[in-house]
């Protein structure tokens, strides 16, 4: 089965299927690392059903939900059929149907370790964010739970967060950070192969502009120095 087909078939359980893994916790700490404001504008990849894009909608922004399954979109398409500030596009994490400098923020929930090529994929991202915009990841750390690959179709086994600061200066972000932000990914194998608790973390960067400072990143993480810091 490939991946798209997977996500295809788990579509209308994918909201329970989300909530046994890990909290919306996870949400709020990647919303109050960007420093949301309403009446902007953010990109949710890989947007799955909804999760990223349903807080954003109560936050006050307009959101493109992108996602290459279109199951997952049909989804969305019910779940949000009041919302006038929504707009879903079908599409590849490396090419994105979503025009140059056009989006405040873009989110990337439990989405780059699906991905074949993370620094592509990255790049493309910060491609459609306009200058002084946030991009901000939640993901996995490095794990070594292979019946993710099989089960769940993951194409990576998490991320060292070295490689994932790595990836971000090199598609041109400034003030990066990347952290534990104390929050796992809890799941069990189907075909009795065990279970899984994998720490989960948040890169943020900025798209610069003229002026390249931005010192909100260290109170999102509460004051205190991330373990991983570009800049300064």
């Amino acid at each position: 089965m490939s991946d798209v087909s997977y996500f295809d078939e788990v579509a209308p359980n994918w909201d329970s299927i989300r909530a046994g893994c890990f909290s919306e916790d996870v949400r709020e700490k990647a919303f109050s690392a960007a420093g949301l404001e309403p009446g902007k504008t953010a990109a949710d990849l890989g947007a799955g059903t909804g999760f990223i894009t349903e807080g954003l909608l109560r936050r006050g922004l307009s959101v493109i939900a992108i996602d290459r399954s279109n199951a997952m979109i049909e989804q969305m398409r019910k779940k949000f059929s009041k919302e006038q500030r929504i707009y879903f596009r079908q599409g590849e994490g490396e090419n994105l149907p979503v025009a140059d400098n056009s989006v405040h923020y873009v989110f990337a929930n439990m989405y780059l370790h699906h991905v074949e090529h993370p620094p592509r994929a990255i790049a493309e991202a910060v491609r459609i964010l306009k200058a002084g915009g946030s991009f901000v990841i939640t993901d996995l750390d490095e794990h070594r739970f292979e019946f993710l690959r099989t089960e769940q179709k993951d194409v990576w086994l998490g991320f060292k967060r070295q490689d994932v600061q790595n990836w971000l200066e090199a598609a041109g972000l400034t003030n990066v950070h990347v952290d534990c932000i104390e929050e796992n990914c809890c799941t069990s194998s189907a075909c009795g192969s065990g279970s899984a608790k994998i720490s989960i973390f948040l890169a943020i960067g900025n798209k610069p502009r003229k002026s390249c400072s931005n010192p909100t990143h260290e109170k999102a993480f509460g004051g205190r120095l991330p373990l991983i810091r570009i800049l300064m």
